[in-house]
């Protein structure tokens, strides 16, 4: 019981994140009788695209959300003073593994030189890169060992998911509601802007205390 309350948010992330992998295993047909063969089941989306068309877009969607979620974090914080490391951990993994599975489905369809072709693919390659090492370090074991040069490492995330909203803002001009929520955050992280909202939640605590 006192393992689920102290992990609780890091569970409730995990479920959520895993959830639509169920969406992307329907439209994938996995064969273990001789060698294990992975093919693509054609007509389950009923949206007028192919499935590889699909895959495409549900995993570049979770990894996008994922991601701005991470960035959502710091700025609550400063709005609502809630904070949670172990949350932002798990969101953090979320994003990386949605990421590395949206990436790994280019790779296959269209190989990896492809990601060379264009800036967009370029910088979403090099945003993955980034992103592998901080997936790795993700844990309270690596906090332990790098101490103060865990949250610098950590600090990359942000190099990770300008490089990603710049990849999703030239493949699709809808997607750019993420960006202009980012920026928002970014907004408010500003010091004088954040010392005046931090200041202004403290003030209003202790007047309703």
């Amino acid at each position: 019981m006192y393992v689920l309350k102290r992990n609780y948010g890091w569970i409730i992330v995990t479920l959520l994140a895993s959830l639509p992998l169920l969406a992307i295993l329907k439209m994938v047909n996995i064969d273990f009788s001789n060698e294990i063969s992975i093919s693509l089941v054609e007509n389950t989306t009923g949206e007028g695209k192919t499935t590889l068309e699909m895959l495409y877009h549900i995993s570049g969607e979770f990894a996008i959300r994922w991601m701005t979620a991470v960035l959502t974090l710091t700025p609550f914080y400063i709005l609502f003073g809630v904070n949670n490391l172990f949350v932002r951990q798990a969101m953090g993994i979320a994003t990386a593994i949605w990421s590395l599975l949206h990436f790994t489905i280019f790779v296959i369809a269209e190989g990896l030189l492809e990601t060379f072709t264009q800036f967009n693919y370029l910088a979403g390659f090099i945003a993955i890169l980034i992103l592998i090492p901080l997936l790795f370090t993700s844990n309270r074991k690596s906090m332990k060992k790098l101490k103060k040069r865990w949250k610098k490492l950590q600090s990359f995330a942000y190099l990770a998911i300008f490089l990603s909203l710049v990849h999703v803002a030239i493949l699709d001009k809808t997607w750019i509601i993420y960006a202009v929520i980012a920026g928002l955050g970014f907004i408010i992280r500003i010091p004088t802007i954040k010392e005046k909202l931090i200041e202004r939640r403290l003030k209003t605590k202790t007047v309703k205390q």
